[in-house]
Formats: C-alpha cells, sequence, structure tokens
C-alpha cells in the first residue's frame, strides 16, 4: 500500500555509526526503544557493503552497487582526490523535484577534494556537518588518516554549506548535542514537504563520552564500553528531542523517520557490540554486514504497526522507497538503478521485491594466509564460476555464500558479559569457500559448501553474473595538496585552484 495523501510529509533519515539496537546491554536507550515498539517496524537490514565503510555508507546518495562506481574497496581517504561519481543523481537531488526542501546535519564522508563534491553541491539546501570520515567529537579536527606519506597536519572540519563554521563559535561544543541542535532548528523553520538527513558522528571513534554526568556509567568497569555505553545513550536522547521537535510543531503526524545503523560495530578496544552476530566491521560475516533499523510513522497503517520484518532490504532499496514510495516522485533521469521501492513491504507486509544481496566483490583484498582446504578443480580457471580467490559475498534468498575472507571472524559478547556467556569457537581452518543457511544458521556456526556443491555452484554463478558487470576500482593515492596544513589548517576542497573561497568562516550562525 503506498500512502498517498498530499505527499506533502516530512522525511526524516537518522544515521548512527553503531549498531545501536543490537544487544546493547547496560546500556540506557529508552527513547529509541519506545519509538522502535509503536508506529512502526523494525527491519534487519543490509546497509551497505560494510567491509568497505565507504564514505556513502548508508548514506541517501547511493542507488547503484559499488562495484558498478568504482567504490568496492575502502573508504574515501581524507586526502584522496575521490568523492561519490559526480554523474550520479542523488536522493536530494531527486527529492527536491519533487518540490521537497532538502537539509543534511552531520557526517558526509562522501569526498572532498572538489567543490562540486559538497553536500550543498549534491543536492542539499543546507548543510551543517563535517566532511571527512571521523573527528574530535569536541574540536571537531582530525590529521590525516589513511595516509603512509605526504599530506601533513591536522585540519579544522565544520562546515556550513560551502564555508567554514566558526571555530571561536563551536570549538568545544559536543558534535552530538550541535548536530541536534540544528536538527531541531530546521525542523522549527522549515515548511512541509521536508527531507532532513541527520548522519550522527556517534557513536564512532574516537570514544569520547558528553560531559553530563547523568551518562557516566559508572556501573560499567571498562573504561572504552563505559564511554561507548555514554555516547549511545546520549545519542538516544537526541533522537527523542528531534521526535519530540517534530510533535511540537505539528509535523509528527505527517513524517515518516527512518533510523538506521551504518554497519556492524568495531569490537575490542573499539566497543561496538554484535553478538550474538559473528564478526565485524570490516568484515563479510553477518556482524559486519547486517544492520538494524526501525521505520516510525503514523502514516503506517494499524494493521503494519509493532512488527519485525524478515524480508530482505539493502541500503540501495531507500532510494526509490523515498523517491517513487514516499515522495510520489519520479526516477526517470537515474542510471539503472540495485534498489527497489519497498514501501509497500514496510506499510502494508507486501513480501520484498528484493530476493538476494550482493554484499562486495572486492578484489584489491588479499592475504598471505595459505588456504587450509584446496579449491575445487571445477571452479579454477572456469569462465562459468567466480573465482573463489577473490574477496566476495552474496545472499540469495536464505543462503549466503563468502569467498576468500581474510578474518575468521569469531563472536564476540560485550566486555560485562563476556565470563558469563557461551560462544561459538571459531574454526582454524581458512577456506576458500563458506556457505551457510543463514534463515537456520544466522550465526554462521556450521559451514554448509561441501554439504551443498549445487547450492555453492549456483551461488558462485551469481557472483559471476555480478563481476561481469563491476567496473575497475577507484582507490588513489593521497594527494600531497590536501594537507590541512597548506590551508589555514582546514579541511576544505583541496583540489581547486581558488581555495581561498572555501576558507571563509561563517560567523552569523544562530
Amino acid at each position: 500500500m503506498t500512502v498517498t495523501n498530499t505527499r506533502r510529509r516530512v522525511l526524516v533519515g537518522i544515521v548512527v555509526s553503531v549498531t545501536a539496537l543490537v544487544s546493547l546491554v547496560w546500556i540506557r536507550n529508552p527513547v529509541l526503544g519506545v519509538i522502535s515498539s509503536s508506529h512502526h517496524q523494525v527491519m534487519k537490514l543490509f546497509p551497505r557493503d560494510t567491509v568497505k565503510q565507504l564514505g556513502i555508507t548508508s548514506e541517501p546518495e547511493t542507488i547503484q552497487e559499488m562495484i558498478r562506481m568504482g567504490n568496492q574497496h575502502k573508504t574515501i581517504g581524507h586526502a584522496q582526490p575521490l568523492c561519490f561519481p559526480l554523474d550520479e543523481v542523488t536522493l536530494p537531488e531527486k527529492l527536491r523535484e519533487a518540490n521537497y526542501t532538502t537539509h543534511m546535519v552531520g557526517k558526509w564522508h562522501a569526498g572532498l577534494y572538489k567543490a562540486a563534491c559538497l553536500p550543498h553541491r549534491r543536492g542539499f539546501e543546507s548543510f551543517f556537518g563535517f566532511l571527512v570520515g571521523n573527528s574530535d567529537h569536541y574540536s571537531h579536527s582530525v590529521g590525516c588518516a589513511g595516509c603512509k606519506h605526504g599530506c601533513t597536519g591536522i585540519g579544522y572540519d565544520l562546515h556550513e554549506n560551502d564555508m567554514i563554521a566558526d571555530p571561536k563559535k563551536w570549538k568545544g561544543r559536543y558534535s552530538t548535542t550541535i548536530f541536534t541542535d540544528r536538527a531541531i532548528r530546521i525542523i522549527k523553520e522549515q515548511k512541509e514537504p521536508l527531507f532532513l538527513y541527520v548522519s550522527y558522528q556517534a557513536v564512532h571513534a574516537p570514544l569520547q563520552p558528553p560531559k553530563d554526568p547523568a551518562y557516566n556509567y559508572k556501573n560499567i568497569s571498562n573504561s572504552n564500553r563505559r564511554k561507548y555505553a555514554s555516547m549511545t545513550s546520549y545519542m538516544d536522547n537526541s533522537v527523542g528531542r528531534i521526535v519530540d521537535a517534530l510533535k511540537q510543531t505539528n509535523k509528527w503526524n505527517n513524517s515518516v523517520l527512518v533510523f538506521s545503523t551504518d554497519n556492524g560495530g568495531y569490537t575490542g578496544d573499539n566497543s561496538g557490540n554484535n553478538w550474538p552476530l559473528r564478526g565485524e566491521k570490516a568484515t563479510l560475516w553477518e556482524g559486519g554486514v547486517r544492520g538494524i533499523g526501525f521505520v516510525n510513522s503514523p502514516l503506517i497503517p494499524p494493521h503494519s504497526r509493532g512488527r519485525v520484518s524478515h524480508e530482505l532490504m539493502h541500503v540501495t532499496d531507500w532510494f526509490p522507497t523515498f523517491v517513487q514510495g514516499l515522495a510520489g516522485g519520479s526516477l526517470n533521469g537515474t542510471k539503472p538503478l540495485d534498489g527497489f521501492n519497498v514501501w509497500d513491504t514496510i506499510s502494508d507486509k507486501k513480501p520484498s521485491a528484493r530476493t538476494e544481496i550482493l554484499h562486495n566483490i572486492d578484489p584489491m583484498i588479499t592475504t598471505d594466509i595459505p588456504f587450509t582446504e584446496e579449491i575445487p578443480a571445477e571452479f579454477r580457471h572456469n569462465e562459468e564460476f567466480f573465482t573463489p580467490t577473490t574477496n566476495a559475498a552474496i545472499r540469495v534468498g536464505d543462503w549466503k555464500l563468502i569467498t576468500h575472507e581474510p578474518k575468521k571472524g569469531d563472536w564476540r559478547a560485550p566486555p560485562e558479559l563476556e565470563s558469563t556467556l557461551r560462544k561459538p569457537t571459531a574454526s582454524n581452518t581458512y577456506k576458500p569457500i563458506w556457505l551457510f543457511n543463514i534463515k537456520t544458521d544466522p550465526l554462521e556456526t556450521h559451514d554448509l559448501s561441501q554439504a551443498h556443491p549445487d547450492k555453492v555452484r549456483e551461488l558462485l554463478q551469481r557472483l559471476q553474473h555480478y563481476n561481469r558487470t563491476s567496473v575497475p576500482i577507484r582507490y588513489p593515492d593521497c594527494d600531497t595538496k590536501a594537507s590541512p596544513s597548506r590551508y589555514y589548517n582546514f579541511w576544505i576542497p583541496w583540489g581547486e585552484t581558488d581555495w581561498k573561497q572555501f576558507t571563509q568562516i561563517k560567523s552569523d550562525s544562530p
């Protein structure tokens, strides 16, 4: 069922760098708990081929599989001459065609080396946030992450549209607070129809909790986990503030709120928690690629509320769902889409049109670890099948195939429960092929590749089908011209000749 009233809605997308709803043991998230238990549908979705955590991971620009854009390897680095392809049409651009105002707050991370790459030039009428992948939550500054040589200096990275957000005003203020304040301001000032995209920095590293003592979690002994819990609860409260603003401005009854993680959590010292799933961010195991999210809206009919959907959904599905299913817009003018309009799946319990998910194909991921099992002869140098010496994974129905995953993956419980839970033991074998039935074995404990050779052949053929459509990876080296030390210690579009215009300070922001 497609909701067909005036289509002049408020569409709010909130993305967080955390597996925020998966086993948050001892972490208070009352707001998300309430929001995700009324007028809602909870979904098991796949935010992106999260082994790469690309800059457009789960962001609204994504309309195609990464293999078709050359972004299938790693994150877009701060100093790489690279951004989301400029010949792609973005979600905010299509929503503006449908007469929506479009605003973004928070993390961009889709490239910044050219002015044309910036969010204010890619469809958002306003942008307040940071351009690179991570920064200090208080100083809003970061160095040349991922560059072995050439890039120098630490750059301030908080922007308002194409200008620098005044460091005198914003340095020392917590990112979750200022992003929430800006989102609320937009809700109060803008009329419908409105698209607001809030991409929180929380709870991405560095682990820096808010200073509010109400979020100190003294009961958690592990220091990093305590910080992580504090950041998560504060983010939870901030989402509540956004919802309250929608209600106070009488927009809530015509709103659709989408909340999603951007990928699986980093475990260990980073204190993320994917328990009981296997693996973590930057792997192809379920703990890396499976996310959780929910849709909350009074526009969802009563018979579809308060349920968990097990239908397949991928981040590329948001594009047609927002444009076509919610805004009533046209998909004309885009490149061929890999996503499906799944609004009827969300709102009316209809089966998802999606039956398979390509998690990734990344020929640049290699390892020196020798295989403990031989590659079956029929898959060697056979163009009918995908070569299992390349890192890849695909889900077809209930079945998932992984090839050449250099991280065997384990099951990590949060530190506060580590000593009390029984965990599966990861095998010491390093296999070229893994096969799992995710419906019956979502924890990926039993490799079925030997028991179901026909299913292995089928999924290798599907991988080969996708591989034939892939384009070469775009992953250039860092450029020495990117060094913030060259630009008054700011991160700006360093590939522009007239770069000084991007160092102007916007000092009149309320």
